[in-house]
């Protein structure tokens, strides 16, 4: 049983989940470029869903049951690994098409007991710009569908993603066609910022993106889908494109951005894009060189004991502020810890000044915090001495404190309660 809890994300089995998926994952048996189990890589490196499925399913049931197949193979080994099926459906889940209406009900049957099914993936960007009017899908069979998988499998929330161009109010009447709402964004090309086609170039359109994606979920939750990859940077004829990838700050901004404007799951798309990799790479079949310079130090990061719980963790009521107009920043609060994401969306360096923390428990000011995932030695020794490390403090006085950010900066303040 996997539902939506208050906080927006999942609830899986009683346990809180962040999502932290992978899109498309590396093939079933594969190993990494230094040889060792691709699945058991990914999920000892914070790996808890992978998309699976396919656009097209057969009407023919033993043609389709094969494919199915194909995808609960994969779900046999990931799920025992603590990593569930993000299933997409296809096209299936439009009730316009009478044969839908036969077809998804079979689809749906033959996967929804699966231990390893995490969620349902519905039709993918139907109301995308860049396509023919006659090739997008209107929300009113989306709808239908919706509803009737609701009754067909209560336990297991279907999710819609979006493209990133449609404005709000084009994309509002999805809204009752899925559980949970998102988008897909890759800022990173050559020239910046073609995917979104807007006005700002800059990875901070992440943040826009996200924030626009909350408007039309409404009360529902947000998943995002960032880069490893995109079609906008692999070759094709006439349109020599130069590969380009997000160095590790530029990812963990975009992450931090997301989560700071509302998103609660996270997917990485391309990883599978051989077009663009190095041959040692290819020949794996998916992005390991990404996965060690950039994904998994961040993955790890996320998943952590210090930062995971202010990744479930809800809003909280204590609203800080920053002196500097391009930082983003948003709160959450545990029984123990109030912490602060903030992120820095503009180029330039300064120190900055946050202000609105609220008292401890006792009654007491907050005396001081720290920024996780930096880290000082205490106290320093010559030569260092690594068992003595600890996270940055950052000193509060009358419930604000500073700190300094430069272009794309991203810090994780933690004050106890």
């Amino acid at each position: 049983m996997v539902s939506i809890d208050p906080t927006g994300v999942l609830d899986v089995a009683g346990s809180k989940l962040f999502p932290l998926g992978i899109s498309n994952p590396p093939p079933l048996g594969g190993k990494t470029s230094d040889g060792k189990d691709a699945f058991k890589e990914l999920a000892s490196g914070g790996v808890n869903f992978l998309r699976l499925g396919r656009q097209l399913w057969s009407p023919v049931d033993a043609t389709r049951a094969a494919e199915v197949k194909q995808v609960t193979d994969v779900m046999d080994v990931a799920h025992p690994l603590g990593m569930l099926g993000w299933f997409w459906l296809g096209s299936t889940p439009n009730y316009a098409v009478a044969a839908n209406k036969t077809l998804l009900p079979k689809l749906v049957a033959a996967v929804k007991d699966h231990p390893g099914l995490g969620a349902w993936k519905g039709i993918d960007e139907p109301n995308n710009p860049k396509e023919a009017p006659s090739s997008r899908t209107p929300a009113p069979g989306m709808v239908a569908a919706f509803n009737a998988l609701k009754g067909l499998d209560p336990g297991h929330p279907l999710v819609v993603t979006h493209e990133p161009i449609s404005p709000a109010s084009a994309l509002m009447g999805y809204r009752a066609a899925c559980d949970i709402t998102g988008a897909d964004i890759y800022p990173v090309s050559y020239p910046p910022g073609t995917h979104a086609n807007t006005s700002n170039h800059d990875i901070s359109v992440v943040g826009d993106i996200t924030s626009k994606l909350k408007q039309v979920a409404g009360p529902k939750p947000v998943w995002m889908t960032l880069q490893i990859a995109w079609s906008g940077v692999t070759p094709s004829p006439g349109k020599p494109n130069i590969p380009r990838f997000p160095t590790l700050l530029e990812e963990r901004f975009m992450v931090y951005q997301a989560i700071v404007h509302g998103a609660r799951g996270l997917f990485f798309f391309g990883g599978n894009l051989t077009q663009v990799m190095r041959p040692i790479d290819a020949r794996t079949g998916w992005n390991w060189t990404f996965w060690n310079l950039v994904l998994k130090p961040l993955l790890l990061e996320l998943t952590s004991p210090s930062v995971q719980p202010a990744l479930l963790a809800p809003e909280s009521a204590a609203k800080v502020t920053a002196s500097a107009s391009d930082i983003d920043v948003t709160t959450r609060q545990t029984a123990e810890f109030l912490y602060v994401l903030a992120v820095r969306c503009g180029g330039s360096t300064s120190r900055v000044s946050f202000t609105g923390l609220p008292k401890r428990r006792d009654g007491k000011p907050i005396g001081g915090g720290e920024v996780l995932f930096e880290y000082q030695q205490v106290p320093p020794t010559s030569p260092p001495d690594p068992t003595k490390q600890a996270f940055r403090p950052v000193g509060v006085s009358g419930g604000g404190f500073r700190d300094w950010f430069g272009p794309h900066d991203t810090h994780v303040y933690r004050f106890q309660l």
